[in-house]
C-alpha cells in the first residue's frame, strides 16, 4: 500500500509540475518522463573521484570483492598537486560491450579545484555525454558554471542537465548562531540558460544515456532521518531561485525553513551478473532509503556498492551504529564511503562490517566489473 501511495505522490507531482513548466516559467527546462524504467544494464563502470576533502600521497592499490581501487597519476610538474576541498565530484565512465558514456555527477565546491584536479588527471571532457546535479548544495555545483565556461564547447550541442527538480534552485542558508543566517548560494538557471545547458527535471525515476538510472525522488521509509545542514528559503525573484508555486502553503508561509532536499535523488548502474552501484552523492534523505528507493524502482534487489556521501559526519554513535546496522541488511558487496560520511562512518564499518569497506582519496579511480 505505501509503494502504491509513493507512485501516486510522484505522478501527482509531476502532473502539477508539468502544468508550470508549460505556462513557460522555466527556461531550457523540461521534466523526465513519469514512466516505468527498466533498468539498463552495463559490463563496466569506473568511478573517478575528480574531488573529495582528502587526498593521501601513499595511497596504495586494492581490491575488495573484485572492486579495484588504483591511485591517480602524479603530476609531471612537481610544482602542481590535486586540490581537495569540502564537496564532490564524480567522472562516472560505463561500458556495455563497445559502447561507453561519460557522466559528470557534482562539481565541488569552486572551479579552480575542478578544473586543476581535470587537468592533472588526464580527463577528456569532450568525451562527457551528460551532466548529473544531486542536489542544491553549494558543495556539489559550485565548480559548474566554471566547468561549463571551460569545455562547453567540446561538450555535447544538446547537453543536458539532470536535476531531482526545482528544490534545486532555491536559495540556501546557513545557520549562524541566535537565529541568524548566511548565505550558502543559489543555482542560477539563466546562467545555465546562458550556456545553452537544457536542465531535466528527473523527480521521477529517469534513464540517462541507455547506460544509467536516477531514482527520482526518495521515500522515507527508514529509521534515518535528516540531520542538521542548511536552511532554504523557497522563493523567485527575477528568475533567481525556485517557483514557489511548486510547493504547498504548509511548505512556504513566507519563511525560511530547515532544508528537507526533497529532490535529492541518487544516480544508479545496473552491473551486469552484480547488481546495483548506487551512488549517493551527500544522502541527506537517507542512504538506506536511498538505496530502497533504487531497488524500489528498477526491481533490481541485489546490491553490488553503495557510494558516495551518506551525510552521517554529524551523526551520534548510536545513530552510526543503528545506520550501518541497517546497511548490513542490504547485504552489499562493498561500501564507499566519500565527503561528508565522516571519520566515525567509517570505524563504525570497521566494527560491523569491516570486510565491505572500500576507502578512497580525491584522484582514486573505482572499477566495478573489470
Amino acid at each position: 500500500m505505501r509503494d502504491a501511495i509513493n507512485r501516486r505522490r510522484f505522478l501527482k507531482t509531476t502532473v502539477a509540475f508539468a502544468g508550470v513548466a508549460a505556462a513557460g516559467s522555466f527556461s531550457r527546462s523540461k521534466l523526465a518522463s513519469a514512466a516505468a524504467i527498466q533498468p539498463p544494464v552495463v559490463d563496466k563502470l569506473t568511478v573517478n573521484v575528480l574531488v573529495d576533502s582528502s587526498q593521501d600521497l601513499f595511497f596504495k592499490p586494492s581490491q575488495v570483492h573484485g572492486v579495484s581501487v588504483q591511485p591517480g597519476p602524479r603530476p609531471t610538474d612537481f610544482r602542481r598537486t590535486l586540490h581537495n576541498q569540502w564537496g564532490l565530484s564524480l567522472l562516472l565512465e560505463s561500458q556495455r560491450g563497445g559502447e561507453h558514456r561519460n557522466f559528470m555527477l557534482d562539481y565541488g565546491y569552486s572551479p579552480d579545484a575542478l578544473l586543476n584536479n581535470i587537468d592533472i588527471l588526464k580527463v577528456d571532457p569532450s568525451k562527457v555525454t551528460a551532466l548529473i546535479l544531486s542536489h542544491g548544495h553549494f558543495d556539489h555545483y559550485g565548480g559548474l558554471i566554471g566547468f561549463l565556461d571551460r569545455y562547453r564547447n567540446v561538450l555535447p550541442a544538446e547537453i543536458k542537465l539532470y536535476a531531482g527538480g526545482e528544490d534545486n534552485f532555491c536559495h540556501r542558508l546557513s545557520p549562524s548562531g541566535n537565529g541568524q543566517f548566511t548565505d550558502f548560494g543559489t543555482l542560477d538557471r539563466r546562467e545555465l540558460g546562458k550556456r545553452q545547458a537544457t536542465t531535466v527535471f528527473a523527480e521521477t525515476p529517469t534513464v540517462i544515456e541507455g547506460h544509467a538510472f536516477t531514482t527520482g525522488r526518495i521515500a522515507r521509509t527508514s529509521i534515518e532521518k535528516v540531520l542538521p545542514n542548511t536552511f532554504v528559503e523557497r522563493k523567485m525573484e527575477d528568475g533567481l531561485g525556485c517557483n514557489a508555486s511548486h510547493y504547498t502553503s504548509a511548505e512556504l508561509l513566507g519563511k525560511i525553513v530547515p532544508d528537507e532536499h526533497v529532490h535529492e535523488h541518487a544516480t544508479c548502474f545496473n552491473l551486469k551478473d552484480k547488481g546495483l552501484v548506487v551512488i549517493s552523492s551527500c544522502g541527506h534523505v537517507g542512504i538506506v532509503n536511498s538505496v530502497r528507493q533504487a531497488q524500489e524502482v528498477s526491481g533490481v534487489r541485489k546490491i553490488h556498492a553503495i557510494v558516495g556521501g551518506f551525510h552521517l559526519g554529524p551523526a551520534s554513535k548510536d545513530y552510526l551504529d543503528t545506520v550501518v546496522a541497517e546497511i548490513k541488511k542490504l547485504e552489499p558487496d562493498v561500501v564507499v564511503p566519500m565527503h561528508c560520511s565522516g571519520n566515525s562512518f567509517n570505524q563504525a564499518m570497521r566494527e560491523q562490517m569491516p570486510g565491505n569497506l572500500i576507502v578512497t582519496t580525491t584522484g582514486s579511480q573505482i572499477v566495478f566489473g573489470a
